[in-house]
């Protein structure tokens, strides 16, 4: 994928994608009944970051200058 894809598929992820997933994910906790506020804590810091590792090829680069200009 060249480089622009992926800055341009980034920027689609981070105002598109992550607000929905954040929706996603408050909706599913939401769903269970309150834990205590540790536990409901390192869910959403597990949530928070397990996001982030499928679309890490994505994100790789993104802020260093073009390789190919």
């Amino acid at each position: 994928m060249s480089y622009k894809a992926r800055k341009w598929l980034a920027g689609l992820i981070l105002v598109f994608g992550l607000p929905l997933y954040i929706v996603m994910a408050v909706s599913v906790v939401g769903l269970f009944e309150r834990p205590s506020i540790l536990v409901e804590l390192l869910v959403y810091i597990g949530l928070g970051v397990l996001w982030a590792f499928p679309l890490k090829y994505v994100f790789k680069g993104i802020g260093q200058p073009d390789p190919d200009a």
